[in-house]
């Protein structure tokens, strides 16, 4: 066979040389893609699946055939006796061949057991792990499809894994993590994160178990379509021919759920279609309200098509912003597609965003008959006029997608003297014609005689914009009727003009005279509502007297002072204008006006920390960025705020000072921007004097910090509003200072703070949080600012920690240390920062482990339950610890001992510790990669605090406690369930082995080494040294046994 295949292919020779240190990195791995026996000279047996090393290739005869392999490249990892080949593809992809090689052979013994349920369904996911697999190598996918992919792999493999009861697998953006490239504490945050599972139990039809704890999905949006016929008054009306004046009449509505739609086309990558069925009101009078009947199902109120037709409608989800979704769909957008926007304000206005949309309802009407027989058939026609009586052209919008036109007339209920329209349009007015301009509606009687004439008489109008500048409120408006005919013209509009519109207007104006030529119909109304989606005009008398201060200057003062009684709403919408006003006004007279000023700026961003508001805080940074032009203002802003800060200590009432407080993120950005501004413009100048401002504010700072709050509620909230909004300053002082120099501020800062940790818990609380969001910090990334904050830092954790306080806030703290640390390690020498740690954390954080495993070790002697999750936290911790520290800090570590009773103490407190990590469940079963990344960490420590032992332990100074200690966390070392490489999978096991070997042959050649050590001690008959050695070898002979089989 193989001579055969050597005639028409290349072959290969495979990797079987001593291993050399010249061994280039990059290599050829191939995958063997069909079976071959070996059945030649020196020949290689193949198996489907499994992986060869290529050495060389020949012409020629080889081990085997080429065609029966596919080449892919590949690197090696960890090399030496344990070194790894790993292929160059998609980790997502190296994980899904691995796993399901892996799963074959459980998948197999699922069937032997008679697991037949679990066996076809872990066919059915292998089966589309391979499809999705195929998927991404294809190399077809766009990057969010790709994404999408990885999403469903990562799925099902962690599906699998737990039904087959395989270790968990932590991941970060969908690929296995590297152990070795994070700490010990993000690596148990990660594995945390992925033991919960299921969050939702769903019963056999797919719903959820337990309803109420499912977030559900709002059913109250629908798409209703509107259907009017034009044409006759009455659609069975017999007579032929066209008709001489139309009507739009009402026919039908089909309405849509959107909760169906969404559930359809979430998936779908293209237009789907949906038939709606359309109803017809059983009576008129109840038209404006059909869709509402039809989403209740009130089925009286309607009637259902009797033949099967209806309306359909193409729908197609786009994701993404209006930028991002033209980007990507260039050919829905050249068919000239209508974009509607929303009926009122988007969630974020940003600046530069201009509209001016005024949205009119057509809501009802009531009025007289007339001296007819029967009701009237009424239409309603509106105009859009401006101040000299012009009608606006194109200034009425019927629906998007539409020409605008000037004029708009409405559907007409038959015999109807109290119609209900609930009609909407669209009134995009040009803002420098909304002044002046109004609303004039007229009301005709559309008779049905052959004629169908329609017969004025009467008439409303409203003005858009009052005498004060406001424009109408979103609110309904009854509007007076006036009487006329079809004879009247409404050429000289200010004969109506100067009457009252509505009732508002007629109390302002009582002494109307009676003898004008438009009389008043006292028993007819008519009301519309209004809804103004405007980023120009307001509809706030308060606000619009702040907007336009110059034309009132005498009256600032209370308009400043007036500001908070404008609702939230109307700031978000004007914020832009609202801050140019106020920085105008500072620049006007900041003497007079400053301090007031400085209290609007503050109210203002208070109120974008509302959750309401609180997504508006990006217009404000924008604005910051790119509109703000007060040069001036940081010498205002930084004298206010030291002026309220100086004042904590001596006024009662601390409102004020404290919402400064709960401002200081955005006073800075304000400024530093202005600083940067007045620094562009003077090429510089007064540097000098805005850092001795800027550190006169941080002494400032330290004051109020420092001062004794423990009988003082009031200044307990002022110091912890400071301490919240503090981290927050550090990006914008980057700007104009060093880190170091930032770093120094930060540290004076939280020096300042007092040391004890009986201040109350509320303020511990709120000091930690401090710390941690400093921790948190882009300046706590620089290496040379962390040297400066790491020994505050630590000095307030150590305090906490050995009164033991706020366990998890410290954790929390300590673990974002040592992400930090070790992101630094793979760049840059961490050794001092380390050797700080070491120095004020490792004793205490050992007798926090001790102090927390004996409360927890009695609770789970009791209730057989695991550690709580605090243990987990400070155990990572300590690991993290431990694995930065080298020979150099062990080193340091043993001569800071200042006698042998320290160094006693010390390893009998990690023995200790050690012991309890491998007798307690401080991880679960499936934790494994937590379970060897520990047990590595163990042996590492131990084979750096041996010779320790030996040196002073040994000879007259012989210890039999430590000795003890010693050799009993070894025998337990070795024992780990976790370390019986016997009983692993041949997959896991090498996993194992390339990555630390067989770690209980090296604890036994340490545990041998020191036994060896006490040989002199051994011989001397001491019953100390007896005893020893029967306590120990009552372990070993199960620990050589396992070792050395």
């Amino acid at each position: 066979m193989f001579d055969k295949c050597q005639s028409v292919c290349s072959c290969y020779h495979f990797l079987c040389l001593p291993r050399i240190s010249s061994f280039p990195i990059s290599l050829i791995l191939s995958t063997v893609i069909c079976n071959f026996r070996g059945s030649v000279t020196q020949g290689l047996a193949l198996e489907v699946g499994e992986t060869v090393q290529i050495l060389e290739k020949c012409e020629g005869k080889g081990v085997f055939p080429a065609s029966y392999v596919h080449l892919k490249k590949a690197i090696v990892t960890n090399r030496g006796p344990h070194e790894t080949v790993v292929p160059l593809e998609d980790p997502i992809v190296t994980e899904v061949t691995s796993t399901l090689q892996e799963w074959a052979l459980l998948w197999k013994q699922l069937y032997v057991k008679h697991k037949v349920d679990l066996f076809y369904k872990v066919r059915h996911v292998m089966m589309e792990l391979i499809d999705l697999r195929r998927q991404l190598l294809s190399g077809h996918l766009t990057q969010d499809q790709s994404r999408d992919v990885k999403r469903h792999i990562t799925v099902r493999l962690d599906w699998g894994n737990e039904h087959l009861g395989l270790d968990l697998v932590p991941r970060k953006e969908f690929e296995m993590v590297d152990e070795d490239q994070i700490s010990v504490s993000d690596l148990y945050k990660m594995v945390s994160q992925v033991t919960p599972k299921f969050m939702v139990r769903l019963n056999k039809n797919g719903g959820p178990k337990n309803p109420e704890k499912v977030d559900r999905l709002s059913l109250s949006h629908y798409v209703t379509h509107t259907l009017l016929v034009t044409g006759r008054m009455l659609l069975n009306d017999s007579k032929k021919g066209p008709p001489h004046v139309q009507y739009r009449r009402p026919y039908g509505c089909a309405v849509l759920a959107m909760s169906d739609v969404l559930q359809t086309i979430s998936e779908l990558k293209e237009e789907k279609d949906f038939v709606l069925k359309v109803y017809t009101c059983n009576n008129e009078n109840e038209w404006y309200q059909i869709h509402e009947n039809i989403i209740r199902k009130s089925s009286t109120k309607y009637t259902a098509p009797s033949t099967n037709y209806g309306l359909i409608i193409s729908l197609q989800l786009l994701r993404g912003d209006m930028e991002q979704v033209r980007r990507e769909n260039p050919l829905i957008f050249s068919r000239g597609v209508a974009i509607t926007r929303k009926l009122g304000f988007p969630d974020v206005i940003m600046p530069g965003d201009i509209r001016n949309d005024l949205y009119l309802t057509l809501e009802r009407g009531d009025f007289e008959r007339g001296g007819k027989s029967v009701q009237k058939n009424i239409e309603v026609t509106i105009y859009v006029l401006y101040a000299d009586g012009e009608i606006l052209k194109d200034c009425i919008s019927l629906g998007s997608g539409e020409p605008n036109v000037p004029e708009h007339r409405s559907f007409v209920l038959y015999h109807n003297n109290s119609p209900r329209w609930s009609e909407v349009i669209k009134l995009p007015i040009p803002i420098d014609r909304f002044r002046g301009s109004h609303l004039r509606f007229e009301f005709r009687h559309c008779s049905t005689k052959d004629k169908g004439e329609k017969k004025l008489f009467g008439f409303a109008f409203t003005p858009l914009m009052r005498e004060d500048g406001t424009t109408l409120s979103d609110e309904s408006h009854e509007l007076y009727v006036y009487k006329c005919d079809e004879n009247t013209t409404f050429s000289n509009h200010a004969l109506y003009l100067g009457l009252p519109c509505c009732k508002e207007d007629f109390n302002s104006c009582p002494n109307i005279p009676s003898s004008l030529i438009f009389q008043r119909s006292m028993k007819e109304t008519f009301w519309i509502s209004t809804q103004l989606s405007s980023t120009k005009l307001t509809q706030n008398v308060d606000l619009l007297a702040l907007l336009k201060w110059k034309a009132h200057p005498d009256r600032v003062m209370d308009i400043l002072g007036r500001l908070r009684h404008v609702s939230g709403e109307e700031i978000v919408k004007f914020l832009q204008d609202i801050l140019d006003t106020l920085f105008s006004i500072l620049d006007d007279n900041t003497d007079k006006y400053g301090p007031l000023v400085f209290q609007s700026l503050v109210f203002i961003i208070n109120l974008l920390r509302d959750s309401k508001y609180y997504h508006f805080r990006p217009v404000m940074d924008t604005y910051i960025q790119k509109h703000f032009a007060g040069a001036l203002a940081y010498k205002e802003l930084i004298r206010c705020l030291k002026w309220y800060m100086d004042r904590s200590a001596e006024v009662v009432r601390q409102d004020h000072i404290q919402e400064a407080m709960r401002a200081l993120e955005y006073l800075f950005k304000f400024i530093i921007q202005s600083r940067i501004l007045y620094s562009r413009a003077t090429c510089g100048m007064e540097e000098e004097q805005f850092r001795t401002s800027v550190q006169e504010l941080f002494q400032s700072i330290r004051f109020v910090l420092s001062l004794d709050s423990r009988n003082s509620e009031t200044l307990i909230f002022t110091q912890a509003a400071l301490l919240n909004s503090f981290p927050a300053i550090f990006d914008e002082l980057l700007q104009m200072f060093t880190v170091q120099e930032v770093a120094e501020f930060v540290r004076g800062t939280l020096g300042s703070m007092p040391s004890t940790v009986h201040i109350g818990q509320s303020m511990d609380v709120v000091k930690l949080q401090s710390i941690a969001r400093t921790v948190d910090s882009r300046l706590f990334s620089f290496p040379e600012s962390r040297r400066i904050l790491l020994p505050v830092v630590l000095h307030h954790i150590h305090l906490h920690l050995r009164q033991q306080k706020e366990l998890l806030i410290c954790s929390g703290i300590l673990s974002s240390i040592f992400s930090i640390i070790k992101t630094s390690s793979l760049d840059t020498s961490v050794q001092e920062e380390v050797e700080m740690m070491v120095e004020s954390l490792l004793d205490v954080l050992l007798q926090t482990l001790l102090s927390i495993m004996s409360k927890s070790q009695s609770q789970e002697a009791v209730r057989g339950q695991r550690c709580p999750q605090c243990t987990g936290e400070y155990v990572s911790c300590l690991l993290s610890l431990l694995r930065q520290m080298t020979d150099i800090h062990f080193q340091h570590l043993m001569e800071n001992f200042q006698s042998k009773d320290e160094l006693k103490e010390f390893l009998l407190k990690i023995m200790c510790v050690f012991r309890n990590l491998m007798k307690l469940s401080i991880f679960p079963r499936d934790w494994n990669i937590m379970r060897l990344l520990t047990s590595n960490i163990i042996l590492t420590t131990v084979q750096y605090l041996s010779p320790a032992l030996h040196k002073n332990f040994t000879e007259a100074d012989f210890d039999f406690k430590v000795w003890n200690s010693y050799f009993s966390l070894a025998v337990l070392y070795i024992n780990q369930p976790s370390l019986q490489l016997e009983n692993l999978s041949p997959a896991k096991r090498k996993k194992v082995l390339d990555k630390y070997g067989d770690m209980r042959v090296m604890m036994t050649y340490e545990l041998f080494s020191m036994w060896q050590n006490l040989g002199t001690i051994l011989s001397s008959g001491l019953n100390c040294c007896v005893r020893l050695k029967f306590d120990c070898l009552n372990g070993f002979g199960s620990m050589f046994e396992t070792c050395f089989r």
